[in-house]
């Protein structure tokens, strides 16, 4: 992931009330969704996106708020301090820690969401990246790193420091004894980025439970990355998750 990628399918707008609003409702409809799919682990995971105006800035869920019921109005916004400029939720400590350090060593990344979710937590036990097994896996094809240096909790910012280090300029990673992290120029990116990584997860298990899978080819796997491991790719393919979830629960806009 570079600074160069050409972001022109993204929406403008001429205020940066009207990015900001856009930020918020693709934050709130990718709550309801890691809800929807049982990505909600008591009080734990996240998913954060910048400021429109204030870089050091960025919006995320208020602690201890289910996945499943959060609105615009209830995201808060923290500075890099950890200070919460908007709204009266407390911050939670391992989002903080985490995201606040990958914001700040990734300038260009809009987006990042992390979740303890079933498959993602079984598959970074083994300690090991996914295969290029399946095409959808490819979209992870040499753009994802193992962090194998798990202490706990992650309420350090050194941590979340390691975290941002060893991500470098990959989409995602894979946080041993854990869960997944993954990253993008948009909330709608990172968001498909996690729901497609989690099921890559998932049918590795399946396959390795089943037998010995046959991987796809390097040069081939590196195309297929090509087609449907893009920034572009993976904000096409969120939408139709969008327009599902806004319908079905439109009190997201609230």
């Amino acid at each position: 992931m570079t600074a160069t990628v050409n972001l022109s399918y993204l929406p403008a707008f001429a205020s940066v009330e009207e990015t900001r609003r856009h930020r918020q409702v693709r934050l709130a409809a990718a709550f309801r969704l890691f809800g929807r799919f049982g990505f909600d682990e008591g009080i734990a995971g996240h998913i954060t996106v910048r400021d429109p105006e204030h870089a050091d800035r960025f919006w995320l869920n208020p602690f201890g708020m289910n996945f499943k019921q959060i609105k615009v109005s209830d995201l808060i916004c923290v500075d890099h301090t950890g200070a919460v400029v908007h709204g009266n939720a407390l911050v939670n400590a391992a989002a903080f820690a985490i995201h606040s350090q990958i914001h700040a060593a990734r300038p260009e990344i809009v987006a990042a969401a992390h979740s303890h979710s079933v498959y993602g937590k079984a598959w970074s036990s083994l300690g090991r990246t996914l295969d290029p097994l399946t095409q959808d896996a490819c979209a992870f094809y040499d753009d994802h790193v193992l962090f194998d240096d798990y202490t706990g909790v992650v309420n350090d910012l050194s941590e979340g420091k390691r975290i941002a280090a060893a991500l470098g300029d990959k989409k995602a990673a894979i946080l041993q004894n854990h869960g997944l992290l993954t990253t993008g120029y948009s909330v709608d990116e990172a968001c498909w980025s996690f729901v497609t990584m989690e099921r890559s997860c998932q049918a590795q298990l399946l396959a390795e439970a089943a037998g010995t899978p046959i991987k796809i080819a390097d040069d081939v796997a590196k195309l297929t990355h090509s087609q449907v491991g893009t920034p572009i790719a993976c904000y096409f393919s969120f939408q139709p998750l969008f327009d599902w979830i806004t319908a079905e629960e439109p009190d997201l806009f609230e």
